[in-house]
């Protein structure tokens, strides 16, 4: 699984116009899923989530998590992070997941976050959304399970 993750002062996440998901301070994270990945791996990609540190310590040093500082977790799915970009000059899709997998593992993941985190909102999987987030830093990292 692939994440890219987005320190935030607050995001949303809409579709057909209508607030699905927000938070306030904390990660937005786009979420790809690729053909290999199981629930082992949504695991690995949770714990880090949780864990990774990105906000600021009182030395304005990157020493806390977002459970550390209590932040939200906005998941959105996000099909094209799985892409292939190697060759040629158009995404290549082969090593992403086949959609019944891709919900399967964005729902579990989704679902395993709510049990370990207070604060948790998401997108809707295949929908055509429309993500808003105000960029902390900007402070931005791809993390791989």
């Amino acid at each position: 699984m692939k994440a890219l993750i987005q320190r935030v002062g607050q995001a949303r996440v809409e579709v057909a116009g209508e607030v699905i998901g927000s938070i306030d301070q904390g990660l937005l994270v786009l979420v790809g899923v690729e053909r290999e990945d199981d629930r082992a791996r949504a695991d690995k990609l949770l714990h880090k989530l949780l864990r990774y540190r990105v906000f600021s310590d009182e030395n304005d040093k990157m020493n806390r998590s977002l459970s550390d500082v209590g932040g939200g977790l906005l998941l959105v799915s996000q099909f094209t992070l799985a892409a292939d970009t190697n060759s040629g000059l158009r995404p290549s899709f082969s090593t992403a997941a086949p959609p019944e997998l891709g919900e399967e593992l964005y729902n579990y993941l989704v679902g395993q976050a709510r049990l370990q985190h207070p604060n948790v909102a998401c997108g809707r999987f295949g929908a055509d959304m429309q993500v808003y987030l105000q960029n902390d830093g900007p402070v931005t990292f791809l993390l791989e399970s």
